[in-house]
């Protein structure tokens, strides 16, 4: 016992050394590694809860209020038929991207942005970070959308509704430290799922929804409008600020190769859930809003109208717990970004980089993201902005993105020198690849249809 004693003594006088966040990150690894240990059942079922977070947190927030409001323009423009079966086949995509990040996270112990920086140089580097922060601001703006959108429904106006989100996201980001910031994070990503329950207020026809799978085709043709909503679609499923936050939040979280199974079977979990939040709020509008409008028109965007319709068909109570829905979404995709920016940047000029740090020890940590949530939040109070046209607008500019954030990830992932026998197999390069290349040929058809409609 005397030995035992002696060996807690000197553990927790090494902790006590360590800078502040190295040893909460330390602690926190201890924990896991007592219930590793431990052989029972309970023990792994408190072992397996412990390792949740990064993925499921990635993937739920990324149905943010941007994403939110862009499945339901796409149901209320092109109904199910061609957007389910579209949905169903990015959720394994969205999975196969975010689990990389898992790895390099494990292998590396650095995030991403520090990666990039550390491996191809400053000029890269700096493209990379510059590319995120943009990427991430503007989506920050879509979620600020969704925070006034959701809360005018039960009459609290924009600047205030603006006000409490920052005030929530910025309390939530300063006074956590890592391991109660990410619980907290998941209990509110627990209510993004309120939308699964509300498609049943418009009782679909669910053979119909089968039959999507069926008969699977390109609503009207190809065609501008359809262009930009599904790229649209990919943007809000993956996008760049994703690869950032998960594996700098994998590191902050402390995981080890050993948890590499853990990290792919959360994100897996996190997978399914999005996209069974979007194919929900695709088919309420699809079955509901779909055919009210001309395609293309500016009703079919906004969503204050797709709101009223669904009001005028179903009554508010669907209307209220959606309006929920939007501001759950805005504030923990608000979080996510936030967080994504500060690490990005604390990795880029080797700041300090943890959301263990308090606010004056990581102040250099802290000030990036807080800025461009403000910044982003400015934007929305303008007047007369066209909200509706910006969000879908946003969700393109991140799939544009998206490409170059994939070279670098996959460039990364194929790194013997630094991922060794968790580099990626050859069938992980080649689908790697054809989603890149459908990322690029989408956004070339895009580029067409803006310079030169009449040829689409």
């Amino acid at each position: 016992m005397q030995g035992k004693s002696g060996d807690r003594f000197d553990i927790n006088e090494k902790l006590n050394g360590l800078p502040v966040e190295l040893r909460l990150r330390a602690i926190d690894r201890l924990k896991v590694e007592r219930l590793r240990r431990n052989k029972g059942l309970i023990y792994r079922l408190l072992l397996i809860i412990a390792l949740i977070g990064p993925g499921i947190l990635v993937m739920i927030a990324d149905n943010d209020a941007g994403g939110v409001i862009t499945y339901a323009q796409t149901g209320s423009i092109f109904g199910i038929g061609f957007f389910i079966p579209f949905v169903v086949l990015m959720v394994p995509v969205a999975y196969f991207v975010q689990e990389m990040t898992v790895r390099l996270a494990a292998v590396t112990r650095r995030g991403h942005a520090e990666m990039i920086w550390r491996r191809y140089g400053g000029f890269w580097g700096a493209f990379s970070l510059i590319d995120l922060v943009i990427a991430n601001t503007l989506t920050l703006i879509t979620e600020f959308i969704g925070i006034t959108l959701g809360m005018s429904i039960f009459g609290i106006g924009e600047g205030y509704a603006v006000l409490i989100g920052i005030l929530f996201v910025s309390t939530v980001m300063l006074t956590l430290r890592y391991h109660k910031w990410e619980r907290v994070s998941l209990i509110i990503a627990f209510f993004n799922m309120i939308f699964i329950p509300i498609v049943l207020f418009a009782h679909p026809d669910w053979g119909m929804v089968a039959k999507t799978f069926l008969n699977w085709n390109v609503p009207g043709g190809l065609s501008a409008i359809f262009i930009y909503v599904l790229i649209a679609n990919i943007g809000t499923t993956i996008a760049p600020w994703m690869l950032f936050f998960q594996q700098s939040s994998e590191v902050d979280k402390g995981i080890v190769p050993a948890d590499i199974p853990s990290g792919k079977r959360d994100t897996f979990i996190g997978a399914c859930i999005m996209g069974a939040v979007a194919i929900s709020i695709i088919i309420l509008t699809g079955t509901l809003v779909f055919g009210a409008q001309r395609v293309g028109s500016p009703s079919s965007y906004d969503i204050s109208f797709i709101l009223s319709t669904i009001a005028s068909k179903v009554g508010m109570l669907p209307v209220k717990l959606f309006a929920l829905g939007m501001i759950d979404a805005g504030t923990i995709a608000a979080i996510a970004l936030t967080a994504s920016t500060s690490w990005a940047v604390g990795e880029a000029f080797n700041w300090p980089k943890s959301i263990n740090l308090p606010f004056i020890e990581g102040r250099k940590f802290y000030i990036p993201g807080l800025i461009s949530m403000l910044i982003a939040a400015l934007i929305v109070l303008a007047p007369k902005a066209p909200l509706g046209f910006i969000n879908l607008t946003v969700q393109v500019i991140a799939s544009i993105f998206m490409p170059a954030a994939l070279l670098f990830l996959l460039l990364l992932v194929n790194d013997k020198q630094i991922m060794g026998k968790h580099v990626n197999k050859k069938w992980e390069n080649a689908v790697m690849v054809t989603i890149m290349g459908v990322l690029i040929v989408m956004s070339g058809l895009y580029g067409i249809s803006v310079l030169m409609p009449k040829l689409i």
